[in-house]
């Protein structure tokens, strides 16, 4: 989990999550009982717990808590910002970097709900284009703003350790809204901020 805190666990639901793990542990043709393995259904199943953890999130009021008026009509953005997710095709990680631009319009959000929204949709069994999209969704619907723009960035670990296995490949994803969406000078000005070309 991205913070230092010492999660919590539903215990009935590690027991019932491992009991699964084991199971499949079994199927592969493992022995869940050598000393290697003996703990792994329950550390797999923190694991993902810790992992999906974006489902006990609400992003709406992650962002409402930390509202400020604000006169300034220059672009916001915060870039960069690390996710890790699970690709909902494979249940295997993609990661990568998230960057957001918004212009706003009489409010701002503090900075760091913007990297928690990242966070409360990529702890999610996802795909990279609605993690994107949902995040400017977000983003667009709870702060008052002229546009927003969203650039996802990631590596996918079902390309790199299967199917195609092309190590080198990344995934980039946009979406707008706004003015960001009908002005190629202000798209163009974000991609040069965070030092991306154009897609």
């Amino acid at each position: 989990m991205s913070n230092n805190k010492k999660p919590i666990y539903d215990e009935q639901q590690v027991e019932k999550l491992a009991s699964h793990i084991k199971a499949i542990i079994e199927l592969l043709g493992e022995d869940p009982s050598r000393e290697g393995l003996l703990k792994t259904p329950q550390r797999a199943a923190k694991a993902l717990i810790d992992n999906t953890s974006g489902y006990s999130t609400n992003p709406d009021i992650l962002i409402q808590q930390a509202l400020f008026s604000h006169e300034g009509d220059q672009v916001v953005i915060v870039k960069d910002i690390e996710f890790y997710s699970l690709c909902e095709h494979h249940i295997l990680p993609f990661f990568g970097t998230v960057s957001i631009g918004y212009l706003p319009d009489g409010e701002i959000v503090g900075l760091s709900k913007l990297a928690r929204v990242v966070e409360s949709q990529a702890r999610r069994l996802q795909v990279q284009e609605r993690l994107t999209a949902d995040i400017c969704d977000i983003i667009a619907k709870n702060i008052k703003n002229k546009g927003v723009i969203v650039v996802c960035e990631a590596a996918h670990m079902c390309m790199k350790m299967r199917g195609i296995e092309k190590q080198e490949s990344t995934t980039v994803t946009i979406q707008c809204t706004g003015e960001f969406k009908t002005s190629t000078v202000l798209q163009q000005q974000f991609f040069n901020l965070i030092n991306l070309k154009k897609h």
